[in-house]
């Protein structure tokens, strides 16, 4: 397994079909969105993974960037750890097997807008599907995006009374997506800070249509 980011897996129950990419919040670490894994793949079709950030800060636990200003990352950090989660992410791909076209990537707050990075950072190749719970889509000197279609689903969740990056933040990043021709399905929960758990599980069946079962030779 690729070895530049530590990172736990979840197997498949079987061949995986796919592969389930999770990035975990601030002062987090890889463990936090482990339950995550069994509310949007409860069929266990996909291998599932989630790495932790490369930056130990303060207060503690694992961080994917400095934080300066929401919605604009401090850029050597966040340069860095792009970086190194890009070459994670296609190492993995190169390891597993399991294409880019099969891999849905997703997170919760930096870690969607880790997700948001990797997905759709210009050279990046496209995934599956995005979700993206109480995120951003990033802006920070040097990074591009690559809205060009077309586009991977998104699933975008933000808690309406969210005291740490502001609704208007989900809905921005959907009023850009869906401006550049991507679909979005869009979620906003009475909570704050946080994963609204109904919407977690509504998306299983979301994710199954992105990534279709896999086509079996004839015996």
């Amino acid at each position: 397994m690729a070895a530049r980011l530590v990172s736990r897996v979840r197997p498949a129950t079987a061949d995986p079909e796919g592969a389930l990419v999770l990035f975990h919040g601030r002062g987090a670490d890889e463990l936090d969105l482990l339950p995550l894994l069994q509310v949007l793949d409860p069929s266990r079709r996909f291998l599932g993974i989630t790495p932790g950030g490369p930056l130990a800060l303060p207060p503690g636990g694992r961080h994917w960037y400095v934080v300066r200003e929401i919605g604009y990352p401090d850029a050597e950090t966040f340069s860095t750890s792009f970086e190194r989660a890009s070459q994670w992410l296609d190492a993995l791909a190169t390891e597993t097997g399991i294409p880019p076209e099969r891999t849905v990537l997703g997170g919760f707050s930096q870690g969607a807008v880790m997700s948001y990075a990797v997905a759709l950072g210009a050279g990046r190749p496209r995934p599956a599907a995005i979700v993206a719970f109480s995120g951003f889509v990033p802006t920070v000197p040097g990074f591009e995006l690559d809205l060009e279609p077309p586009l991977p689903p998104v699933a975008i969740g933000h808690g309406r009374f969210d005291p740490v990056i502001g609704v208007e933040w989900g809905r921005r990043a959907r009023d850009l997506l869906e401006d550049a021709g991507a679909e979005v399905v869009y979620r906003e929960s009475p909570l704050p800070h946080a994963i609204d758990p109904r919407f977690a599980a509504e998306l299983a069946s979301w994710i199954e249509r992105a990534v279709p079962a896999a086509s079996r030779p004839a015996g």
